[in-house]
């Protein structure tokens, strides 16, 4: 996630070069023909262009208002966590109480759950076969910015502090870890209910936030686990890549009507006004690419590792706890 005003030109423009090296390419080669070679036939009206650009205007705001939602909805999934995590820290608390050890047991509980904060985002941060962030060379370039901390630790370690040695390793020796973790939760609960230490009441009020948890987990797989579909991502790409070819010829059909009156100058126009034109529809592809999976590791992701941190320490200060770790701060205005 950015945290400043907005990005940067030196940041910006790099992350988009590409796109201009491309419309520089498209536009001076049939302005060069047109203008040394005399190919009249390589001018064309500008109402196609116009009609093809509608139409690839309208799919693409299609396709950005709905990675957007997929943006969003994944911030509401988080936003749910905390308030779950929240309310699982202050019900464990509460309701979990016996002579001498209610304290340690305290804690034993709200640390399983810091261990499936961790294997959720661990899981989240795995990449998949559409994701982009590690194959298109300007976000790989991108990623000298900041870091993404899933992919510079091992989920191992990570999981040291929270879980024992035996519950650590049947962890990672499961597929699914976050979930399991849970399934451990309320294996831990019920054993606790069997025992006294929970009520009947509290235990079901108690595990009804471990089933929220669940349904919050199921949700962030959902948007991980499913891209936005190939069929709009593909037909949107294709229609900016015909207009992007058509437009120097539509610039070069309307400027050469003019070579007669102001000059054959007049002709080499074509070339910035069809960079320009198309370097707006490129870059909202591009801005719609780096927005549809908002877990892959990218600087326009959700914070997750920010969030669990910032859970982490909301749970540590309600078990007394005064040795806190930090707060994860931005990197160059980045924040994971």
């Amino acid at each position: 996630m950015n945290t400043s005003s907005h990005y940067k030109l030196h940041h910006f423009i790099p992350w988009t070069r590409s796109k201009i090296f491309k419309m520089l390419l498209l536009s001076i080669i049939p302005c060069a023909l047109f203008y040394f070679l005399d190919w009249k036939w390589l001018a064309i009206p500008w109402v196609p262009v116009a009609l093809i650009g509608t139409a690839t205007a309208f799919i693409s705001g299609f396709k950005n208002t709905q990675t957007y939602n997929r943006t969003w909805e994944a911030r509401t999934i988080y936003g749910a966590i905390i308030n779950s995590s929240r309310a699982f820290g202050m019900m464990t608390k509460d309701f979990i109480s016996c002579e001498g050890d209610e304290k340690q047991l305290h804690k034993e509980v709200i640390y399983r759950h810091f261990a499936w904060l961790t294997a959720l985002r661990f899981q989240l941060r795995e990449t998949k076969s559409w994701e982009n962030i590690k194959t298109k060379n300007y976000n790989k370039e991108y990623l000298k910015y900041y870091k993404v901390p899933e992919w510079e630790n091992k989920l191992e370690e990570e999981l040291i502090p929270f879980l024992s040695e035996k519950e650590r390793n049947y962890i990672l020796s499961t597929k699914n870890r976050a979930t399991q973790i849970l399934a451990q939760q309320s294996e831990c609960l019920k054993r606790l209910n069997q025992q006294g230490i929970i009520t009947d009441y509290n235990y079901v009020l108690i595990e009804s936030q471990l089933k929220d948890l669940y349904d919050q987990q199921g949700k962030a797989e959902r948007i991980k686990n499913f891209p936005y579909p190939r069929q709009f991502s593909s037909i949107n790409l294709y229609f900016i890549n015909l207009l992007c070819f058509l437009i120097p010829l539509g610039f070069i059909g309307e400027l050469s009507k003019l070579m007669l009156n102001i000059g054959d100058w007049v002709l080499w126009l074509s070339v910035p006004l069809s960079v320009l034109v198309g370097w707006v529809f490129l870059v909202l592809e591009q801005i719609g690419e780096s927005t549809e999976n908002p877990f892959e590791g990218g600087a326009n992701d959700i914070p997750i590792t920010q969030i669990s941190r910032a859970i982490e320490i909301d749970l540590r200060e309600m078990l007394g706890e005064k040795d806190l770790p930090p707060a994860i701060q931005p990197e160059n205005n980045i924040l994971m």
